[in-house]
């Protein structure tokens, strides 16, 4: 079983202008609502992809309420808690020439909260996929996914960790099963600036030097880099296609890799299932469907 978990959960809601202007009234033509957070999107995608997960995570108030409603509508399977006080947080997608964000901050979680994402936790066994992935708020401690690897180190989990910066490396000692930086987020963890694909290389071997068992490199156009625990470095190229929106598309990655990797237990296979399920929800308005992940599998 694959279990997803996001601490701050989100309504998007999408508002296409024709031109931003600020200090303004400004009218959408097209409006969207969407349930995101990293978390999410990755079950709802593997969901798609016919794979059985649930999604663990945070809500509050009306907007918590939608996000369930939401999720329950696409069939995704959840959990999440309830927390008492404020709402789950709004974001507002502004697209007009560019992409303009605005992400609310989210409800406070606190210490009796956090104990009962533990208890729901201990639920997984030997073999499981569990996918740590997003930023946390403000008053969770820093070191909650290094502390949800330690808790779970004994029952031999598959885990996998999308974050940045300390959040990520704070993990790496607890030999994550992946680790899905892209090339910006693994030069930031170094303090430099990455250009070619020799020198995104040297850096993700680095990233499995510190205990990461496999690191799965997006480059944008360029495509992804997969390095593996045996040694493997394989090269993925993206199919051809528009960008109509990147949000998601790393998700996508992840989804369509542990999907791709639980059906082959090939990584050459993950990694092309990754590149064109990323890629479908990077040339689409929201999230990859199976039509358009079939369409672009090469």
């Amino acid at each position: 079983m694959i279990y997803t978990v996001t601490f701050n959960p989100s309504l998007d809601y999408v508002m296409h202008v024709e031109d931003l202007m600020t200090h303004s009234i400004n009218k959408s033509h097209k409006e969207e609502v969407y349930p995101g957070g990293k978390g999410i999107n990755v079950s709802i995608v593997l969901h798609t992809l016919r794979i059985p997960n649930k999604a663990f995570g945070f809500v509050a108030g009306f907007s918590g309420k939608e996000i369930e409603r939401s999720l329950s509508k696409l069939g995704v399977h959840h959990d999440f808690i309830t927390l008492d006080n404020g709402f789950s947080r709004i974001n507002v997608k502004l697209k007009a020439k560019g992409e303009t964000d605005i992400n609310g901050s989210g409800p406070q979680i606190t210490p009796s909260d956090l104990r009962e994402l533990f208890e729901k936790l201990n639920e997984l066994k030997e073999g499981d996929y569990l996918v740590l992935a997003g930023s946390i708020p403000p008053n969770v401690p820093h070191d909650i996914y290094q502390t949800i690897i330690k808790e779970l180190s004994s029952k031999n989990i598959f885990v996998i960790v999308d974050a940045t910066k300390e959040l990520l490396l704070n993990v790496l000692p607890y030999k994550p099963f992946l680790i899905k930086p892209n090339q910006e987020e693994l030069g930031e963890l170094f303090g430099v600036t990455l250009h070619t694909k020799e020198e995104v290389i040297a850096y993700g071997k680095k990233l499995l030097e510190k205990g990461a068992q496999n690191v799965l490199i997006s480059r944008g156009s360029e495509g992804a880099l997969l390095l593996t625990n045996d040694g493997q470095i394989l090269d993925g190229t993206i199919p051809d296609g528009k960008l109509v929106s990147s949000v998601g598309a790393g998700d996508s990655m992840i989804a369509g890799f542990i999907a791709g990797y639980i059906k082959s237990h090939s990584f050459d296979t993950a990694l092309k299932l990754s590149l064109a399920t990323g890629s479908a929800t990077a040339y689409s308005s929201w999230l990859a469907t199976p039509d358009q992940i079939d369409d672009l599998l090469l």
